[in-house]
């Protein structure tokens, strides 16, 4: 099962709950980035662009559970940055099981063997493995040559060791859909848990500004690639999000779905943008301004966005807004997506950025050094 039976209670509670409160804007995911250093440095990353002074700057165990207590959304997911260079990550992790929150502690999986050690398997506590697909193509989009074996490395270790492993898969223009759909067998075939896939965001500040892909080319590449999926494949996600990916579905943003806490406070208006930030949670919530943003609001940073921190909650709320949508997930859950047209598509030859652009080898400091910048 893609999502334990708890979890998937849990959430689908809490949402019910928030509708009989008639409450119209709620949070489902706390994005909680306890730091932004890295020990690596993607060409599509907005994150990690700040100055050495910010960089060694890290949220406290107790910044992060007074966000978190504040919230209240049921599952936090920790960005960065590389959580696992935190200090006291294994502090965060205990605080918030004890929480019972669902954790999704994001990494590059580069300290994940040796880090394993800090942590205890637990139902509410998943390792989300950032991998961009298969060998060449995540080493291309990691700017390290073997950084897919490694991550390989701390995947096998974690699901050797009992842990809940999923993935996240962040995918550009050039993306091969057949290449894709090999990726997701690989990983099923190591024993990840699910996978979570989105599209890129194009950040201001990330260094290739050339690779991310506009709203049709979004809805190509993923109806050709989630079209006649494969009974194996367990997929971390809304189904009617990943209907919406593939052109199926017209979602407008929710940008409140999954708020962001950093080191600077609480973001506006999500994980994506950074127009401000305010000192609590219900700042944010009364003080931005929502209309600003969507697709529908002729705000040009959101024109071509499609990723899932902004329209996944929108999808889930959509399957717990009424019968038809509970009744649509449950179809999609279950649904192959049989398309002629779909599997055409796949014969169509398709050049990966990889294959005409050379790996550019960015130079980091070794984790020992960056995780002693605190």
């Amino acid at each position: 099962m893609a999502v334990p039976v708890s979890q998937m209670w849990t959430v689908a509670s809490y949402i019910l709950r928030q509708k009989l409160a008639g409450r119209k804007r709620y949070p489902l995911v706390l994005m909680l980035e306890p730091l932004f250093r890295c020990n690596l440095a993607c060409a599509g990353c907005g994150k990690i662009q700040y100055p050495a002074h910010i960089l060694k700057t890290d949220l406290s165990p107790e910044d992060c559970f007074k966000a978190v207590d504040e919230c209240g959304a049921p599952m936090v997911s920790i960005p960065g940055g590389e959580p696992l260079m935190h200090p006291q990550i294994d502090k965060i992790v205990e605080g918030l099981v004890a929480r019972k929150k669902y954790i999704y502690l994001c990494t590059n999986a580069l300290l994940l063997k040796e880090k394993l050690n800090l942590f205890k398997p637990s139902k509410y506590l998943s390792f989300s493995v950032h991998v961009d697909g298969q060998k060449e193509h995540h080493d291309f989009s990691v700017c390290r040559e073997g950084g897919y074996e490694l991550a390989l490395d701390g995947i096998r270790a974690a699901v050797d060791a009992g842990f809940r492993v999923t993935t996240n898969t962040t995918l550009f223009d050039g993306a091969d859909p057949n290449s894709v759909r090999n990726f997701f067998d690989e990983m099923m075939g190591v024993g990840v848990e699910s996978m979570m896939v989105s599209p890129g965001y194009s950040y201001d500040k990330a260094p290739d500004q050339k690779h991310f892909m506009g709203r049709a080319r979004t809805r190509r590449l993923f109806r050709t690639m989630l079209s006649n999926r494969k009974k194996t494949w367990r997929f971390n996600q809304s189904p009617l999000f990943l209907e919406y990916l593939m052109g199926k579905r017209h979602y407008k943003c929710t940008p409140w779905g999954m708020p962001t806490y950093n080191i600077f406070g609480w973001q506006k208006p999500c994980y994506l943008l950074q127009d401000g930030y305010a000192e609590s949670y219900k700042e944010l919530m009364e003080t931005t301004e929502w209309a600003s943003y969507g697709t529908e609001s002729g705000n040009p940073q959101c024109a071509n966005c499609m990723v899932h921190c902004g329209y996944e909650p929108t999808s889930v709320d959509d399957t717990f807004g009424s019968l038809r949508g509970f009744a649509d997930t449950v179809k999609a859950t279950f649904s192959l997506y049989p398309d002629k047209d779909a599997l055409a598509d796949l014969d169509h030859e398709v050049r990966p950025v990889h294959s005409y652009n050379p790996l550019v080898q960015i130079e980091v400091p070794s984790p020992q050094a960056e995780e002693s910048r605190v």
